[in-house]
């Protein structure tokens, strides 16, 4: 019986068996055969990595939803031995989620005292946006790798701070922009890279529109939270519900709304196909104001890039699903990214991916094609980095450029002008430049500065 040719270490099946698994895997994903098939050769090909420590402890710090998924994940590699919240609830529950075999993670409500711990190897950062850079500084500093959830950081400025703290202590930190780990995405990008459309003329990023509530009424703090430490570096506030928790992304104080949220991942993955670094104009519209005494984000905006080589990026909120058979979204809205060349298209996004020809995903690439880098679980690429000392798919320099395409549109809207940013200088240039620049970084409020962490 013929068996599939490669190295020793590949699974010992037939021919045909192979081929019926690869295409079992096309059907449920949507992917290309001939991608499947290098995916499932090369999956078997790769050596596994193994450290002295094949158990790594971890320590979960921002212990809500978004962390408590992370966390889950986190498990299936390691044992989370510590949580961390300023909320006392959260910290209990994620506690008691994690209690394995008797063993209960220990609680700490100050993210410092519990990077004292010279057993913890790993760190999960799941705090919000505003808390991002210092939890990955004080874990930098105290020997941790890191994954951090997106944006890496509140502004550009503090971007640096991170990536020096990471180079300066040899650590590893893997940026949660998952969908650099997932194939539809690295596909679509290769496609771009490659020339697969023609010469990439237009990028178009549909993101869901932010909340415009309010005005909100400021209510007793829960006894549970301790605000003061949860508001960090951002100006002191009443406490609102709606500040807090879930919402707290739709507040320009602790994080960008949409722009820097969903913006993220979409905007990662524009960044990844086109290949520069920044674009050199940013220009924007805001198309819905806050309310007053409400969420303090733009809810509906569009923000138009223009890149050195001429390829445009036009990013949109909208609910409208008409627009190239878009996939709707839980929240009942379309987001997702289409690129568009001189001899084609291609529409991507979690659900999908397709193109105004079929054969622009079926034909194979050639084997001296562009290859990006090849993640297919964003958690284990960076519990393997961590072992290996390689750089993660979405290192600590990437997530900051990916950060940095978003905050670009969030400061266009702010000014109400159209400006441009030296990607190298990493500054606004020109006309307006010094009001942009303003917004590079942000007063901290004390005692949450850098010197909280030092």
């Amino acid at each position: 019986m013929s068996k599939v040719h490669t190295s020793p270490s590949f699974f010992n099946i037939s021919r045909g068996q192979f081929i019926k698994r690869c295409a079992s895997i096309a059907a449920m994903t949507g992917l290309p055969l001939w991608f499947v098939e290098r995916q499932e050769i090369e999956a078997a090909e790769t050596p596994k990595k193994y450290g002295a420590n094949d158990r790594p402890a971890i320590a979960l710090i921002g212990s809500g939803s978004q962390g408590q998924g992370d966390a889950s994940n986190a498990r299936n590699y390691g044992d989370i031995v510590a949580v961390c919240d300023v909320d006392q609830k959260h910290a209990e529950q994620a506690a008691k989620k994690f209690t394995k075999d008797g063993h209960v993670p220990k609680i700490y409500s100050d993210f410092r005292r519990l990077l004292e711990r010279p057993d913890i190897d790993l760190i999960v950062n799941a705090t919000p946006d505003h808390w991002h850079t210092l939890v990955n500084i004080a874990a930098a500093r105290a020997g941790k790798d890191i994954y951090g959830e997106k944006p890496l950081t509140l502004t550009i400025d503090e971007g640096r701070h991170v990536i020096k703290a990471v180079r300066d202590n040899k650590r590893i930190l893997q940026t949660g922009t998952q969908q650099r780990s997932t194939a539809r995405f690295r596909l679509a990008c290769e496609l771009v890279r490659n020339g697969r459309i023609g010469k990439l003329k237009k990028a178009e990023v549909w993101l869901p529109a932010g909340l415009k509530g309010g005005p909100f009424k400021s209510s007793a703090v829960p006894a549970t939270l301790d605000w003061d430490f949860w508001q960090g570096q951002t100006p002191w506030n009443e406490y609102v519900t709606e500040r807090c928790h879930q919402t707290f992304r739709f507040w320009y104080e602790y994080s960008g709304g949409t722009m820097t949220d969903w913006g993220a991942h979409h905007n990662d993955i524009a960044y990844w196909a086109i290949g520069l670094l920044a674009p050199s104009v940013v220009e924007s519209k805001v198309l819905v104001q806050p309310i007053a005494g409400g969420y303090t984000t733009f809810p509906e905006y569009e923000v138009n890039y223009t890149y050195s080589n001429g390829v445009q990026l036009h990013i949109q909120t909208t609910k409208d699903d008409s627009i190239y058979g878009g996939v709707i979204n839980k929240a009942g809205q379309r987001n997702g990214i289409r690129f568009e060349g001189t001899e084609g298209w291609i529409w991507v996004n979690r659900d999908e991916i397709k193109s105004n020809d079929k054969q622009l995903l079926t034909a194979p690439l050639p084997e001296n094609a562009i290859r990006l880098y090849k993640s297919n679980n964003h958690m284990k690429n960076f519990i393997d980095c961590a072992r290996s000392r390689e750089l993660p798919v979405c290192d600590v320099e990437i997530g900051h450029r990916s950060a940095t395409m978003c905050h670009l549109g969030a400061i266009s809207m702010r000014t109400g002008h159209k400006l441009n940013w030296d990607s190298q200088l990493e500054r606004f240039i020109g006309d307006y430049a010094e009001e942009a620049n303003g917004y590079l970084k942000r007063e901290m409020r004390k005692p949450y500065d850098y010197s909280f962490v030092s």
